[in-house]
């Protein structure tokens, strides 16, 4: 039987943070500090429920992020 695979780490870093910045220099500072995928959505956006680790949602809105999260 093939070994279970082991998520990478998360980066130690808030989505709280990256609220208000600007959509571009939100998602170079997220590649940065380390996340895998960033991912810039619209508002009410259809996306999938699926969780990714190392992955940071960025919903934004007017060119700056409303709202962030992980997955």
């Amino acid at each position: 039987m093939a070994p279970i695979p082991s998520p990478s780490a998360e980066p130690q870093d808030s989505p709280d943070g990256y609220v208000g910045l600007d959509a571009a220099a939100a998602e170079r500072r997220a590649r940065e500090r380390g996340w895998a995928a960033v991912r810039s959505l619209p508002p009410g956006a259809i996306i999938t429920m699926e969780y990714r680790v190392g992955r940071l949602n960025f919903e934004v809105r007017d060119g700056r992020v409303a709202r962030a999260w992980k997955g």
